[in-house]
Parts: structure tokens; sequence; C-alpha cells
């Protein structure tokens, strides 16, 4: 006869921790500020984020195609203080509002 080793009981009244919006980083930019949204968002560094972008790139495209995707599609975090969105951003901003129907672009 085998016994099985009990497991503890989570608690029900335990917090869960917030989940982040996926969110185009106001802070952390190289380009469009993907990689920085996906680093906060997943806890995973900027870096690895971007050396995973241009490695997708090389090998076929792929990298590119969906860094310019995200840059549209995913909204982007405010802005620190006294810095004003590229004319490339402006630009995001109104085909995001286009395509998705976000009308605060």
């Amino acid at each position: 006869m085998t016994s099985a080793a009990p497991t503890p009981a989570q608690p029900a009244d335990q917090p869960r921790p917030p989940v982040r919006p996926l969110l185009r980083s106001g802070t952390d930019r190289m380009a469009g500020g993907v990689c920085g949204g996906l680093a906060e968002h997943t806890g995973i560094d900027a870096t690895l984020w971007r050396v995973a972008a241009v490695l997708f790139t090389l090998t076929g495209g792929a990298g590119l195609l969906v860094y310019l995707l995200l840059w549209v599609v995913v909204p982007s975090a405010p802005l620190p203080d006294g810095d004003r969105p590229s004319i490339l951003e402006q630009w995001a901003q109104r085909l995001r509002s286009v395509l998705v129907g976000d009308r605060n672009g």
C-alpha cells in the first residue's frame, strides 16, 4: 500500500499578485518601447528581449515584423513629464486607432 504525502492547502484568502497590463514602456525605450514593455510585463530583462528580437530578425525577418506589429497594437505607457511623442510614435498611435478602434489616439 502506498501513501501519498499530503499537499499543503492554499489559503483561500491569500491575495494574488496584480496582473500588469502589457504596455509599451514610457521610459525604457530604444525604438518604440516594445522590449521595455515586455520586460516590465514579464520581469525578464529588456536586454534579453532585445537580443531575442535581433536573433529573430536575423533568422528570417520575423523579429522585425513582430516588433512593428507590437509597436502598433500595444498601447504606450504614459511618457515622463516634459517628453513629447516622436513623429513615429504619433503615426503608430494613429494607425493603432484605425486598426484597433481606440478613440484616444
